[in-house]
């Protein structure tokens, strides 16, 4: 493939390897179970980008020209744990930049560190997630940063279910997000590949603008 150089373009092709090494997973018919209890026809998970180079090294290249675009003035880079950790870690030594991470909870013992690596209050920092759902533990990962004294630009991440309740909650947050692929253009391409039919389409539509109460 030549150079990919639209949003659109990047978003169809980190949406169809996504799909080809079954990190996005679809079954309308057996649908998955969230920890939330929530039904969803839609299992994802990045985490399987990690073992493949080539999908690991586009989406990289891809989170670093997003950087650069969207967060031209950044100075670190902080992964959000777990998922978030690797891809930030890979886009830091990309961008030489430094790198921390920002844990769930803070650690048990010794230091009970929330974020670690070097707090640099000032420092302008990306945040990247590997996926965002309702946006909840990015926020809180961001909320984090921001007490430390960090100055957040935004989030970085590799696929969004495009909730209407993320899109609230991060404008409510006033932080700016952007993600290199989303669910409407993942149902595209999985249409085109052939993983889905166009009569599923309007059931999955159905799911992402109401999640709890779908099927």
């Amino acid at each position: 493939m030549g150079k990919v150089n639209t949003d659109k373009e990047i978003a169809l092709k980190v949406a169809s390897d996504l799909l080809q090494i079954q990190a996005i997973k679809l079954n309308k018919e057996n649908p998955f179970t969230w920890s939330s209890g929530w039904k969803s026809p839609i299992y994802c998970d990045n985490r399987l980008s990690l073992s493949f180079p080539e999908t690991r090294t586009f989406i990289k290249q891809q989170l670093a020209e997003a950087s650069k675009t969207y967060f031209s003035d950044f100075e670190a880079v902080a992964g959000v744990a777990t998922a978030g950790i690797p891809q930030g870690a890979l886009l830091a030594e990309e961008l030489g930049v430094p790198f921390i991470y920002v844990r769930s909870k803070p650690k048990g013992h010794g230091m009970e560190n929330l974020i670690e690596g070097k707090v640099t209050p000032g420092q302008k920092v990306i945040v990247v997630e590997d996926l965002v759902s309702t946006g909840g533990s990015s926020l809180k990962a961001a909320d984090a940063l921001q007490s430390a004294g960090f100055e957040v630009l935004g989030m970085l991440a590799i696929f969004t279910y495009g909730f209407p309740l993320a899109d609230d909650n991060f404008k409510n947050a006033n932080i700016k997000l952007h993600c290199l692929s989303n669910y409407q253009v993942m149902l595209e391409k999985a249409t085109e590949l052939g993983y889905i039919n166009e009569s599923d389409v309007t059931s999955l539509e159905e799911w992402r603008q109401d999640p709890a109460n779908w099927g």
